[in-house]
């Protein structure tokens, strides 16, 4: 059984303030999403220009990814809290993610048209479905239980609960801003093979920390019941049986993967299935109250399935529509050659590991004051790289899919003052108006690529500011709709089913990926071999689609605004 340390140990056990097992979760989520967001920046316009897949197929292609991802993270998290623990699952995860961005860099022959059919590599095309089989579940092990170790560093009454995780968090938005100005970049400028590469090492980095950092974590990723994981099971314990289906789910996934009608099918399924035992579920197991509150918990969940199919776009729509039609230098005036340049972060972030481990060993020392400085090193040299890659080194469509985290690096500390405030003054806004003010910034955000589709349409490329600034707006909707979903499935949901609901907004986030993708293909375009584009036709489709998801986001919003006052009343008191 694991006991708390005494205050003596938990006073050792600190850096900065924190538990010492957050900055190995820290770095460990941080390159697991370093290598995600790395890859995802990188797979649509791969698919396109390397294998020749069609706008269809590639938008096809990401949602069934997309989709899986954020589904088999349900099984991953059930597994390890029933059978073997959240430091194995981690380390599972960690092995099939390794594998799997390793084995994106097989790129192959380029596709190319003969006789007017593509013909594909179609060695490295299977080696390239395995991978992302691979990579989902890879996710689905990793990505739940990294954030549980984090809650468990902590008691229930802990008042650093909720700025450990902020800083938890700001790792995910960290290895996201430099997985565009890394992994993007190399990929699309030198290969892609390097771009992938860099995403695979980055998650050896990450697989590297945690098990380094396994002392720090206090005991509290192990397994709930050890002596049930060591239980046979015909010739194998559990624990081996786990790791085997583990690997035959890789072989299911890449089967799956390769044929996305099958995926689309599964996720109706699995909605309509939902939905029949969530209405069985209030009208004979719930009292009046819980049957309100769960009402308005679904409700907010259908809010962040809308708000993701429109987020989502930065990855699909929004990243073939920067590619094709608009500039991708933001101060290209100072912009060198891209011949012979690396990025500074390349070299930053693989140093960072090195830096964090001496650290906290200074820290073990009792060197407080050099821990301190090596992190300060670190930081400095973080946004020193970050000002010279985006202001000096050429960017890519892909990279500047950073603008994402960065807003987030930058809004996260205003946000983070501005509800309490509010709070104190009772003007702090609930849930339902939360959702609504997310989803009127998210519809927002397609205003100024309305703009550019327009100034393209009329034969200049448009100017990448106005991506800037959609990104800054989409990001002020996220960071206001952000702290609902999980919170809300914690406080609304009956308690005997929360793990059920929890599973319901994960797969409601699955079906937003899936969505997205489809909501694309309206702005997919027919490319003929050795032609061009026509950039009027293409500039009128995306002006189209962006209208479009621009009045869905506002109707939601404004359906969410007159809901607000009958969903804050079936909430019964939650805030």
């Amino acid at each position: 059984m694991n006991t708390m340390p005494h205050a003596g140990d938990a006073a050792r056990d600190d850096f900065l303030g924190q538990p010492k097992g957050l900055f190995v979760c820290f770095f460990t989520e941080m390159w697991e999403r370093f290598s995600f967001y790395g890859m995802k920046a990188l797979l649509l316009l791969y698919l396109l220009k390397h294998h020749r897949f069609s706008d269809d197929m590639g938008y096809d292609l990401i949602g069934a990814y997309g989709g899986l991802v954020y589904a088999v993270p349900v099984i991953g998290g059930l597994v390890a809290d029933r059978w073997l623990g959240m430091r194995k699952a981690v380390v599972l995860g960690g092995i099939l993610l390794c594998l799997g961005h390793l084995g994106m860099a097989v790129e192959g022959a380029d596709a190319r048209v003969v006789n007017g059919v593509v013909v594909r590599d179609e060695g490295a095309l299977q080696v390239f479905y395995l991978s992302l089989a691979l990579i989902i579940m890879g996710v689905g092990f990793l990505k739940p239980n990294i954030s549980t170790i984090v809650g468990k560093l902590y008691a229930q009454d802990d008042p650093r609960r909720d700025s450990g995780f902020t800083l938890f968090y700001a790792g995910i938005n960290v290895g996201g801003l430099f997985a565009g100005l890394i992994c993007a970049f190399l990929g699309e400028t030198y290969g892609w093979k390097y771009g992938f590469g860099a995403a695979g090492i980055g998650m050896l980095a990450g697989l590297g920390m945690f098990l380094w950092g396994q002392k720090y974590l206090q005991g509290h990723a192990e397994p709930r019941d050890p002596a049930a994981l060591r239980q046979r099971i015909g010739p194998l314990s559990r624990e081996w049986w786990i790791y085997l289906c583990a690997f035959g789910g890789v072989a299911i996934v890449w089967q799956l993967i390769q044929r996305t009608w099958t995926v689309q099918g599964a996720m109706h399924l699995v909605a309509l299935a939902f939905v029949s035992w969530f209405v069985w579920f209030l009208l004979r197991q719930c009292n009046k109250v819980e049957r309100e509150q769960m009402i308005a918990l679904l409700v907010t969940i259908l809010g962040v399935l809308v708000f993701f199919t429109l987020y989502e776009q930065t990855y699909g729509s929004w990243l073939t529509f920067t590619d094709r039609l608009m500039t991708k230098d933001m101060f290209p005036s100072l912009v060198s050659d891209a011949s012979g340049t690396l990025p500074w972060s390349l070299f930053v972030m693989f140093a960072s590991v090195p830096l964090m481990v001496l650290a906290l060993r200074a820290s073990d020392h009792g060197n407080r004051a050099l821990a301190r400085w090596l992190i300060v090193l670190l930081v400095a040299g973080m946004a020193v790289a970050c000002f010279r890659d985006v202001v000096l080194v050429p960017q890519t469509a892909g990279s500047l899919t950073f603008l994402g985290s960065f807003f987030i690096v930058l809004l996260s500390p205003l946000f983070a003052w501005l509800w309490p405030w509010l709070e104190a003054r009772g003007r702090n806004p609930g849930k339902p108006m939360k959702s609504a003010i997310g989803l009127l910034f998210a519809a927002l955000s397609f205003l100024p690529l309305i703009a550019a589709a327009k100034i393209a349409g009329a034969g200049t490329m448009a100017s990448v500011w106005w991506l800037v600034l959609a990104y800054f707006i989409l990001e002020i909707g996220e960071m206001c709709l952000s702290p609902i979903g999980l919170s809300a499935v914690t406080q609304l949901s009956v308690a005997r089913v929360v793990g059920l609901m929890m599973g319901g907004f994960w797969l409601a986030t699955a079906y937003s990926e899936m969505l997205a993708a489809q909501f694309g293909k309206l702005a997919s375009l027919d490319i003929p071999e050795g032609g061009t584009i026509n950039v009027a036709e293409a500039a009128a489709k995306y002006g189209d689609l962006f209208q479009l998801l621009m009045w869905i986001g506002l109707g939601s919003a404004l359906l969410f605004l007159l809901l607000a006052p009958l969903l804050r009343r079936m909430m019964h008191g939650v805030k």
